[in-house]
């Protein structure tokens, strides 16, 4: 049986504006190119998983249900384009607080996805804003991409052929 492949994806920054803690609905945006770039993996097959850190939850600066509620407006925001993401794992740890295997660079969150979804880590890629989303995928398996923090998606096109 085949397995799956997949897109991992960091959150702000890669497909929210990272304006610093972005915990309000009022303060997410989706960049540019997105949900254009999200559609093209979707239609070459890959899942899409989003492996995000949320350390203001661990410092108190927001709430678990914070995020779940912008989370359900990145979705209906998503929907509306056609596109969705399977999955969403998220670390509500933060190192100050205490010490957890979730946290990104640790590999744990995607090794949860893949072990759920079937995928195979050889034919899957982890795209982020920081070292530390590189090497989550790498301690995975899965081949990381860092790109600027607030860019286009658009260069990954080619690469999903």
């Amino acid at each position: 049986m085949e397995k799956n492949k997949a897109v991992f994806l960091d959150r702000d920054g890669v497909i929210n504006r990272d304006k610093g803690f972005v915990c309000r609905t009022a303060d997410f945006e989706l960049l540019p190119d997105v949900v254009e770039m999200l559609r093209l993996f979707r239609e070459r097959g890959y899942l899409l998983i989003l492996i995000t850190n949320q350390t203001g939850i661990g410092k108190g600066f927001y709430t678990r249900q914070d995020v779940e509620d912008v989370h359900a407006f990145m979705n209906t925001q998503l929907h509306r384009e056609g596109v969705f993401f399977d999955a969403i794992y998220y670390c509500v740890h933060h190192p100050d607080t205490g010490k957890c295997l979730c946290r990104k660079p640790a590999s744990l969150l995607v090794e949860k996805a893949i072990a759920r979804f079937g995928v195979d880590p050889a034919k899957s890629f982890f795209i982020g804003d920081k070292e530390q989303d590189v090497q989550a995928g790498a301690g995975a398996g899965v081949r990381g991409f860092r790109i600027a923090v607030n860019s286009s998606l658009r260069p990954f096109g080619s690469l999903i052929l």
